[in-house]
């Protein structure tokens, strides 16, 4: 079976804008695959890393776990945390798809992640502060009150 090769250390900038990219054109497969091209040459980029948090290209545990594994590698205690939450939202998302009820418990742990990140945050990041505002909104559209 062939093997990935490794992209040289002076094509990583190119190859992040192309993940960043295939990100907004919501080819996950291809966007996730560069950043581990990335990280197979420079295993501390963050920039790849904190992509990979992010992208849940099949809905299974392991993709959970393995975005999860990714937290630490984050140096910044305000990235972990905001990385944290979008990894919650976004398994609570994909749980909500399928009609999960537990869905609820992953947008409220997505909401303490970002209220955490919000207190790290610099002046005007309200980063976290929008995406508490989506899983607010997400929660009162399922009416998850019930739960």
């Amino acid at each position: 079976m062939a093997e990935p090769k490794l992209i040289s250390a002076d094509g990583i900038p190119a190859a992040l804008e192309k993940a960043t990219r295939y990100r907004l054109l919501n080819e996950s497969l291809q966007a996730e695959s560069i950043c581990r091209d990335v990280l197979a040459v420079d295993p501390d980029n963050q920039e790849a890393t904190v992509a990979l948090t992010d992208e849940f290209v099949e809905e299974t545990a392991a993709m959970l776990e393995d975005a999860r594994s990714l937290l630490p590698k984050i140096q910044s205690e305000y990235e972990r945390k905001y990385y944290e939450g979008i990894i919650n939202e976004r398994w609570g998302n994909a749980q909500l798809k399928k009609g999960t009820q537990t869905s609820i418990g992953w947008f409220r742990a997505a909401m303490q992640c970002y209220a955490k990140s919000e207190e790290l945050s610099d002046p005007g990041n309200d980063d976290a502060v929008l995406c508490w505002n989506t899983c607010v909104r997400t929660t009162q559209r399922y009416d998850f009150a019930r739960y």
